[in-house]
């Protein structure tokens, strides 16, 4: 029986052999500082259950969560990293993460922070659960971001704002995508009046802003939660 949550004051399974006598204390959950919250997940990420100061944070009661991936309440931008470190968790290759990652919440703001998952194990060394620790940046009221879910791209929009990103020049990219100089203008022209900027670094800045590329990815993909 292992946990590596020890410094993160979870209380774990800890069975003990007092003789003929076995005493076994059940896991336990609990917020330590105001700064943080915890929440258990079982084997394929979804939210088993989790400490109060987490529906405090995230805004959201037990009912609607519990059953629900965690994934799903983070940032489009560092869902795909999150849930790959996870997998890694389940599958035994790691026993403790961290990663900087963008909590989004109903009203529209999103809480920077620390993610830290670990491994809870039971007897025999069986993996219990995953334990999931959010430390949200100090001072850190929650803030509006360039944030939507709705489809924003068509395909065509999203290739070339990966050029764009890539720093694929206007020529090689309407090579690469079989159209025009002209047309591959005029859809960064359309792009520059949706993103409401005014030139390719403004573009460029936002597009990762909303969280429309991929945290940690090159060259940059278009997540399919933006494209149509």
């Amino acid at each position: 029986m292992s946990a590596d949550v020890a410094d993160l004051a979870v209380d774990v399974d800890v069975v003990v052999d007092r003789g003929a006598r076995t005493v076994t204390r059940k896991p336990a959950l609990r917020a330590i500082t105001p700064e943080m919250c915890m929440v258990n997940l079982d084997h394929r990420l979804r939210i088993v259950s989790a400490s109060m100061e987490f529906f405090r944070v995230f805004e959201c009661s037990s009912d609607a969560v519990t059953g629900t991936s965690l994934c799903d309440l983070l940032h489009p931008s560092v869902r795909s990293k999150v849930e790959s470190q996870l997998r890694l968790l389940v599958r035994g290759e790691r026993s403790r993460f961290v990663e900087r990652i963008l909590v989004m919440r109903d009203n529209g703001t999103t809480l920077s922070g620390e993610f830290i998952g670990s491994t809870v194990h039971g007897v025999g060394d069986r993996l219990d659960s995953l334990t999931v620790v959010f430390r949200p940046d100090k001072n850190e009221q929650g803030h509006q971001v360039a944030c939507t879910k709705k489809k924003i791209l068509s395909e065509i929009d999203a290739r070339i704002l990966e050029g764009v990103a890539s720093g694929v020049s206007t020529i090689q990219l309407a090579a690469n995508l079989y159209m025009s100089r002209g047309g591959v203008e005029y859809h960064v022209t359309t792009l520059l009046r949706k993103m409401k900027v005014k030139n390719r670094p403004a573009l460029i800045s936002k597009a990762y802003s909303m969280g429309i590329f991929g945290v940690g990815s090159w060259p940059p993909r278009a997540l399919p939660d933006f494209v149509r």
